[in-house]
């Protein structure tokens, strides 16, 4: 899948929350914060959780089941960064969140 998708409108999802969509088969993660709209894989490497459940501080989500971190923007996890989640690019078209799964 390589064409954007429209996953959400902009007043979905308020600064500073996340949420989970799906696209075709995939569950993603999209994130809304300070200084924009993201979207990640929504499964955490440790053990599996719902990132989008989680909460987010700063520019991190928090996984919500063992409280790892990741950097939205990027995908690293902050406690150790030879471990990173995938993410996808997201785009803003008027009021619609298009997102990007390669």
């Amino acid at each position: 899948m390589s064409d954007f998708i429209e996953v959400a409108r902009t007043s979905d999802l308020p600064v500073g929350r996340a949420t989970v969509r799906t696209i075709g088969d995939r569950r993603i993660a999209l994130y809304h914060t300070t200084t924009g709209f993201f979207a990640s894989e929504n499964t955490c490497p440790h053990r599996g959780g719902p990132l989008g459940e989680g909460d987010i501080i700063g520019g991190e989500i928090v996984c919500p089941w063992h409280l790892w971190s990741f950097e939205i923007a990027t995908g690293f996890c902050v406690g150790n960064p030879e471990i990173k989640i995938g993410t996808h690019e997201v785009r803003i078209d008027g009021d619609r969140v298009l997102v990007r799964v390669g």
